[in-house]
């Protein structure tokens, strides 16, 4: 029987989680494990994890089991990474002396370099890239929150392990409900998604604008622009397949959320969070921009002028940004 872990319990883990946990609850088909922290382990422990979403009339789960870091996981064959990532790095940390060359690591994270991330801790195992979407929140603790389309996973071959293809982790995912597809190259869907999520989330942060105010309002518009030609100029000079008019389709897609739609990483440097995801979105372009030799002024100036923001200021006095 397969073991699962879903390692993190936020808006992303929550709800895939919540459907692989109802779906296998009592199954000889697979058994999930929770990985959650603190005052979310507590009342998962008591009371379950809640789902709040159209998709589930029954709105609490139990998993198989629970534990509260990943060092406690036994026998565990194919581990999901739901963390932010900031919690990244710690995570594979603890997880590297678990992995074995036939355990499965699934991350459902933003990024682009999630991937080389992993790789440089995580030698071995299997490793998917993947692309994720789902609109979901934590309500609260223990309490995630679902609303629009049901969520979806793009997940692709490990280019390490070009041998192993995720039928059986596809079909298993497949049968709690959740969309999935496989594609043998998941690439360009990772490359198509982050070009969108960063370019609009740093102009967004800079200027605490909405999605819609930085899609129609010119300065900003043109600002988002050049960071989209940035990426898509590191996409390519990396082989990654984008279609020609990749900026176009983000635009359009853009155009498509509501006009008032903030960004979650304007929420978090508006309100001088400790922790964001700056590093994700403007460090991966500057680090990947160079290692391949693509001028990346735009995010490099835009990177500049989020960290001197009041707000940002204040949270870098508190923890130095990663190099």
């Amino acid at each position: 029987m397969p073991q699962l872990a879903i390692v993190g319990l936020g808006g992303v883990g929550g709800y895939f989680g919540f459907k692989l946990a109802q779906k296998y609850a009592g199954s000889a088909a697979a058994s999930i494990t929770f990985v959650a922290r603190g005052e979310t382990h507590a009342l998962v422990q008591a009371n379950g994890l809640t789902l709040l979403s159209p998709e589930h009339p029954v709105s609490v789960t139990h998993p198989a089991k629970l534990v509260e870091t990943v060092s406690e996981l036994e026998d565990a064959q194919i581990v999901i990474i739901c963390v932010k990532e900031y919690d990244l790095e710690s995570v594979c940390t603890q997880l590297k002396t678990k992995i074995q060359d036939h355990i499965v690591i699934l991350p459902l994270m933003n990024g682009v370099d999630i991937y080389d991330r992993i790789r440089r801790i995580i030698p071995n195992g299997i490793v998917l890239p993947a692309c994720v979407y789902v609109a979901s929140h934590i309500k609260e603790k223990a309490v995630v929150e679902h609303q629009g389309n049901p969520g979806r996973i793009i997940v692709g071959n490990d280019p390490q392990r070009p041998d192993y293809t995720p039928h059986e982790l596809v079909s298993l995912l497949a049968d709690a409900e959740i969309s999935v597809e496989y594609q043998a190259d998941a690439s360009p869907a990772i490359w198509t998604k982050y070009i969108f999520i960063a370019s609009f989330g740093l102009v967004s942060a800079r200027y605490n604008k909405s999605i819609g105010q930085v899609h129609d309002e010119p300065l900003l518009h043109e600002r988002a622009q050049l960071i989209m030609r940035e990426i898509a100029a590191i996409a390519r000079r990396k082989g990654v397949a984008l279609p020609a008019n990749i900026i176009e389709q983000t635009f359009q897609k853009a155009a498509s959320f509501p006009f008032h739609t903030p960004t979650s990483l304007q929420l978090d440097v508006q309100s001088g969070k400790t922790n964001t995801e700056l590093e994700l979105f403007a460090g991966a372009i500057l680090n990947y921009g160079k290692n391949v030799g693509v001028p990346v002024e735009e995010t490099r100036k835009i990177y500049s002028e989020i960290r001197e923001l009041p707000a940002a200021s204040l949270r870098q006095a508190r923890k130095p940004a990663r190099p």
